[in-house]
């Protein structure tokens, strides 16, 4: 079954091949490195057209909802092969320009920090603590807060939305799921293009650049979905990595996050279409075909890395993962997600050495994104 793809072990990288995906389709899986790279950097044969294709077809009720609710994404980031992609990607990488990022880290150092201290008081205490809810959950939101500026709203709202659209885009639904999923992505929807249309920061700049009310809706959409949420989901499992794994004690923190995202990246697969008839490798791909590029395989894949199974942080070869992609459609928040991952690393790596891990996140079944839930641990039992 694709949904779960980060529970397969990746024992070997083989040739693509046609993989039914277990919702009536069927996907050409690509695994390896070099091929999976191949097809990222080039958009104009492998197109991002299907990056928002809803994985199990949407019902008609599923639909009048979003458009009761005026719901519309056309090309903006991700899902854009267009001449405007270059465009509105510019905005985006200026506000999130990798000077602006470290002008945020003493500022992030200081929240994680107090929230660290919190939680140790708490385990001291003798009391478990969710770390996915008290330190991660909200932190990626409020970081790109400060340099885009977002809709005013609560952050458990933002969350809500951001992972109803993982899920109803990315996920095996039953029809009165999808319903559901619908009316919460619409009903936030209504939040983006008020933001869109009078909004200050990211906002005001695509707008003045001439971009369209719905063009900005959508840029917000692939912020607040595909970046913040899934770097708060990253966090939990760098979290949970570093409690259940011995790490070397003088190991960089910039090592352990790219180790951590080669083998723990919290989006396992992405999507791309033939736009016309190709080879990849030795396998013909007629125009049409559906490619999905298994990320944690290719991050695995011996020819790139040494020691492929093993969370060895510094090791040669890991910092050539794919968990950013590659090529015009890069993630343009990439130097955000590392520097955030860096100082929660440095500041909670000597609690989560002394702890017992309680409750493993659990991540439920979707194409794309892990989706952790809670981390919970406690003190450290006695020997």
């Amino acid at each position: 079954m694709l949904f779960r793809l980060w529970e397969s072990p990746v024992r070997e990288t083989p040739a693509p091949r046609l993989v039914p995906d277990g919702v009536g389709g069927e996907h050409l899986l690509v695994t390896r490195h070099a091929e999976v790279r191949a097809v990222l950097a080039d958009p104009d044969t492998y197109r991002p057209d299907n990056a928002l294709d809803a994985v199990t077809p949407m019902p008609a009720s599923a639909l009048r909802i979003l458009v009761r609710h005026g719901f519309r994404l056309p090309p903006t980031l991700a899902n854009n092969g267009g001449v405007s992609h270059p465009a509105i990607r510019a905005e985006v990488a200026e506000l999130l320009h990798p000077h602006s990022v470290a002008r945020q880290r003493p500022w992030l150092t200081s929240v994680v920090r107090s929230r660290v201290a919190s939680v140790m008081s708490g385990l001291s205490r003798g009391e478990s603590v969710d770390l996915h809810a008290v330190l991660a959950a909200d932190l990626p939101l409020l970081v790109l807060a400060r340099l885009v500026d977002l809709p005013e709203a609560e952050a458990t709202a933002v969350k809500t939305f951001a992972r109803a659209a993982l899920e109803l885009f990315w996920a095996p639904l039953s029809a009165d799921r999808q319903e559901h999923l619908a009316t919460v992505v619409g009903e936030f929807h209504t939040v983006l293009r008020d933001f869109a249309a009078h909004g200050d920061g990211l906002a005001a700049r695509l707008r003045a650049a001439g971009h369209r009310p719905d063009v900005v809706a959508g840029a917000l959409f692939f912020l607040l979905v595909a970046g913040q949420e899934t770097t708060s989901q990253f966090l939990t499992l760098l979290m949970h990595r570093l409690a259940g794994t011995a790490v070397p004690p003088d190991a960089r923190a910039a090592d352990i996050v790219e180790e951590a995202l080669r083998l723990d990246t919290p989006i396992v697969t992405w999507r791309r279409v033939a736009a016309r008839d190709t080879t990849l490798g030795d396998v013909h791909v007629p125009a049409g075909t559906g490619l999905l590029l298994w990320l944690t395989a290719a991050a695995q894949d011996p020819s790139v890395v040494a020691a492929p199974h093993d969370f060895r942080p510094g090791q040669p070869g890991s910092r050539r993962h794919l968990a950013f992609g590659a090529g015009a459609h890069r993630c343009v928040g990439a130097s955000l997600a590392r520097m955030e991952a860096e100082v929660v690393t440095e500041e909670t790596r000597a609690m989560l050495r002394s702890v017992t891990i309680l409750r493993a996140p659990w991540s439920p079944d979707n194409l794309t994104f892990r989706m952790p839930d809670a981390f919970v641990v406690g003190p450290q039992l006695p020997a």
